[in-house]
């Protein structure tokens, strides 16, 4: 399509590439072309609005107008333009987080595959107990990396998230989950399995080692059916565009959070959400 090609590529190394960010910038546009025609016969019932930051999807406010208090809960929608390769695979105008090697980032497309996660976390809720610990050690080691960024100076704040992204986080859940009996994940043993978690992160921080749990890895159950495209990729290693002294420099703090966890959540977190402590 000629108009695509010419309205939407960037030359790099002498070869044409579709570009994530003028696609994405594109979507905004129109996005905000359709927000203005809907947005006179909505405003009884409620209030829309859209915002944008550089390099991140445009989201979409609704704020209900309603007379019932239960009913001012606002919601936020990302919009995220894709391109679908098929069982449920889709390409997103949105890159990885951190470094990006060679290509510049207006070449580079995100990898979506969060309907093989659900297959996924939907064979760990068949096969793990009924009270398994592994999404609450999830939740909380997210909580401890975003209250541990509050005391971080830039540069270091920024690499501490790029390199501690949401998917690195769950790549490593995963890849521990299928390492031992998931009898073991039980709450009874929450502590030990997020020390256990900690740890295993740590690890993988020093040994500069994380490869991506879908591509190319063929310690999946087979019960989790993965597209043909996945299990073929090349295995990609997560942690390869960041240098040593930074990995190493997060391991470090990574410990130093996890040591001084209750400290950190009782001095960064809102009052009202924080339970009195029991007497020892």
């Amino acid at each position: 399509c000629r108009p695509l090609a010419e309205g939407f590529r960037v030359e790099l190394q002498g070869r044409s590439h579709l570009s994530s960010g003028l696609v994405l910038r594109w979507f905004q546009g129109h996005l905000q072309r359709c927000l203005g025609a809907v947005r006179y016969r909505l405003q009884e019932r409620c209030r829309v609005s859209l915002s944008a930051c550089p390099g991140q999807p445009p989201t979409l406010h609704i704020l209900p107008c309603s007379d019932y208090v239960c009913c001012h809960i606002s919601m936020a929608v990302r919009l995220i333009p894709a391109i679908p390769l098929g069982d449920a695979l889709y390409l997103t105008a949105l890159p990885p987080e951190g470094p990006h090697g060679s290509l510049a980032p207006e070449a580079l497309w995100g990898l979506n595959a969060s309907r093989q996660e659900q297959r996924l976390l939907g064979w760990l809720k068949e096969q793990a107990p009924a009270a398994s610990c592994h999404l609450k050690c999830l939740q909380i080691l997210k909580g401890l990396r975003d209250l541990r960024r509050h005391g971080l100076e830039e540069p270091f704040c920024s690499q501490w998230g790029r390199v501690l992204s949401s998917y690195l986080l769950k790549t490593a859940l995963f890849s521990l989950l299928l390492q031992g009996p998931l009898e073991a994940w039980d709450e009874r043993f929450l502590v030990e399995r997020l020390e256990d978690l900690v740890l295993y992160l740590r690890d993988c921080l020093r040994k500069q080692v994380l490869m991506d749990f879908f591509l190319g890895n063929s310690s999946i159950p087979e019960a989790v059916a993965l597209p043909r495209f996945l299990k073929e990729a090349a295995p990609v290693n997560l942690l390869s565009a960041f240098d040593g002294p930074t990995l190493d420099l997060v391991a470090f703090q990574l410990i130093s959070t996890w040591i001084q966890a209750p400290h950190i959540i009782r001095m960064y977190s809102s009052p009202r959400y924080l339970r009195p402590v029991p007497a020892p």
